[in-house]
């Protein structure tokens, strides 16, 4: 479980780092708060944190439920891909949002085998 412990700290860092650059857009932009419009950087920036943040809702605790009832090991290995892709997708909106299928797409399927496996574990 260690493993999972240092993707979950992994994670959760990803997401402050993303809220930290959502602030300092805001600051460098001049986005007043509390307006969450202005200007499309920012625009893209806050999609970003807020899109991580609704996917975290579904990676972590499948995450956990795929490594106490599945495997350790898959459950790390899927949360670091659920992280690549969310480095992609960030990268990838903030440039052009059309681009960012690559990492959308990492992080669905990391989340979609992390529920069927967590699933597979609890019901055999």
């Amino acid at each position: 479980m260690d493993f999972v412990a240092f993707v979950t700290l992994l994670l959760l860092a990803q997401y402050l780092f993303f809220t930290a650059m959502t602030g300092k857009a805001r600051d460098e932009l001049g986005i007043k708060a509390p307006a969450t419009t202005g200007n499309e950087v920012f625009e893209r920036t806050l999609r970003v944190q807020l899109n991580t943040l609704e996917q975290l809702l579904v990676t972590l605790p499948a995450m956990w439920l795929c490594a106490h009832y599945f495997s350790t090991s898959f459950a790390g290995i899927m949360g670091l891909v659920f992280f690549t892709g969310r480095v992609l997708y960030r990268k990838a909106y903030i440039a052009d949002p059309g681009t960012r299928a690559t990492g959308m797409i990492m992080g669905f399927l990391a989340n979609v085998l992390l529920l069927i496996s967590a699933a597979f574990g609890v019901i055999f």
